[in-house]
């Protein structure tokens, strides 16, 4: 009889917890660890040695995306599933770059979940139709995304400097105008570029190599 397959549970919602962990050993997989953040995933990773981890995106503090690159980059055999709600889709390929091994939606999770465990451990990546057409929809927006050279000069200023961590309150001292006025230029400027996330701002600064 083969080994059970050990999977380590991160989830920041106790009721979820709960019916994954019912659905998994109900497939007989063996649920190791149930963490609700970031840090305790990674510290019940190393002490379990599980063979996946199925990482909610969204916990509180450390996030699961950079859960998943510490863990991925100190135990590459372990394989880290994530799980998103829909809103999260825009995560997707920040959790590839991770180190993610695949993407199931928690509302197709009973559906999905166990198909994906035995694809990952089986040395293969899982997305779904779901995840395929996540991945699709963010390279057309990519493409279609205009150049830096539609911003004004200081909308480009606000970018860069928001890109680099500065605060609206600092921007605002440096170009001698008021947090709200440099909210507006970012809100002016994202929408120009079609942005809708604070970080997709450091994205396409690097992208377009506005940092220098």
């Amino acid at each position: 009889m083969s080994a059970k397959v050990r999977v380590l549970l991160v989830e920041d919602h106790a009721v979820v917890r709960s019916s994954l962990s019912l659905l998994l050993e109900s497939y007989g997989i063996q649920v190791v660890g149930e963490a609700a953040d970031g840090e305790t995933a990674i510290r019940l990773a190393q002490e379990l040695i599980p063979d996946v981890v199925l990482m909610d995106i969204t916990l509180p503090g450390m996030d699961g995306i950079e859960a998943t690159r510490q863990i991925t980059a100190r135990m590459p055999a372990t394989r880290v599933l994530a799980l998103t709600m829909h809103s999260e889709d825009v995560y997707l390929v920040q959790f590839l770059e991770a180190g993610g091994a695949g993407y199931v939606r928690k509302a197709s999770a009973d559906r999905d979940v166990i198909q994906a465990i035995h694809t990952v451990l089986a040395g293969n990546t899982f997305l779904g139709e779901a995840g395929v057409q996540a991945l699709v929809q963010q390279y057309h927006a990519e493409e279609a995304a205009p150049g830096p050279e539609v911003l004004s000069e200081r909308e480009l200023f606000v970018l860069e400097q928001t890109a680099r961590g500065y605060t609206s309150r600092e921007i605002g001292e440096q170009l001698g105008i008021s947090s709200h006025t440099v909210d507006t230029y970012r809100a002016r400027l994202m929408e120009k570029l079609g942005l809708s996330h604070r970080h997709e701002l450091v994205e396409y600064a690097l992208k377009h190599n506005i940092l220098g």
